[in-house]
């Protein structure tokens, strides 16, 4: 079970880059419980960029340090794929690179919006990032010719493996055009170019369930654990395990986090991210609105 520790990063008006949202995170974990969050904020236009946020556990505490003024890493130029915004940041380390995937999205359209794939590559151990191309790096295929999404990326036996949120057709869905996804694998021998074979990690539950998103896998003990975001009529938080790093069982009821009966979180839960600090294992996630209400924490008991 998970014991929920409250907000800890709330949008702040003082800060362009996240005054309205403060989203999807990665985090990097360094010496002595210092934290580095890379986190989606978006401003009052709702462009999102990607900021960070430097904290420290103390005594199983995380405790925000600071918050930079100016993103790490900007949206793209008028007419891109990432002209409305980047987000969702997974950060890889690539001998002495910095590989940061993301998601750049276009809004407008009769779908609202459109997403894919990115990367950017920091040179100078994370202070800076730049595209390594001006196009997505999972690009609209004929098999998939709906957009991608938010991912996560490992090694895997000398090469790399990555688990990516893959779109499928949109639908009408509560009153609203929806958009529906899951989560799919594609393989790389230098996590630059990418093949995919259409292979889906986790399967829907039934016709009620139409999102599963935002991998979140963490190998520990041998075995496989991954924390994902479904949603029916609202989003909550999975969890799969599996021995060989595919074929996922869901284990949704395993999750140990659910919604709170009242306050930021009381709708939804969402965008997991888990890591390890010392025997501790933590996780950053958002609540209601998608990060409007902020970015929250929790420790597993």
């Amino acid at each position: 079970m998970w014991k929920k520790k409250g907000l800890l990063i709330e949008p702040n008006p003082q800060v362009p880059w996240m005054s309205h949202y403060a989203g999807p995170t990665f985090v990097e974990v360094g010496a002595s419980g210092k934290l580095v969050l890379y986190v989606t904020g978006r401003d009052a236009l709702n462009r999102s960029r990607i900021g960070r946020v430097h904290a420290v556990i103390k005594e199983q505490e995380i405790v925000v340090e600071r918050v930079d003024e100016s993103p790490v890493f900007d949206i793209g130029g008028i007419g891109q794929f990432d002209e409305s915004g980047v987000s969702y940041p997974w950060i890889c380390d690539v001998g002495d690179r910095k590989f940061m995937y993301y998601v750049g999205w276009v809004a407008g359209g009769l779908a609202r919006f459109q997403n894919f794939t990115g990367l950017a590559i920091s040179e100078d151990g994370g202070e800076t990032y730049h595209r390594y191309k001006k196009v997505p790096i999972l690009d609209r295929t004929e098999d998939e010719p709906f957009g991608s999404g938010s991912c996560a990326v490992y090694p895997r036996d000398g090469k790399f493996e990555m688990l990516y949120t893959a779109f499928e057709p949109w639908g009408l869905r509560h009153g609203k055009l929806q958009p529906s996804y899951n989560i799919k694998y594609a393989y790389s021998d230098d996590g630059l170019d990418w093949h995919r074979e259409g292979d889906a990690a986790i399967n829907f539950k039934d016709e009620t369930e139409y999102v599963i998103g935002k991998p979140m896998p963490l190998l520990e003990g041998g075995v496989h654990k991954l924390w994902y975001s479904y949603r029916g009529e609202a989003y909550r938080i999975g969890y799969a395990e599996s021995l060989n790093g595919h074929n996922y069982l869901r284990k949704d009821e395993e999750a140990g986090i659910e919604v709170s009966e009242s306050g930021w979180d009381s709708e939804m839960i969402e965008y997991a991210f888990v890591f390890r600090s010392g025997t501790d294992l933590f996780m950053i996630y958002n609540g209601n609105q998608f990060g409007k209400t902020g970015l929250g924490w929790a420790i597993q008991e």
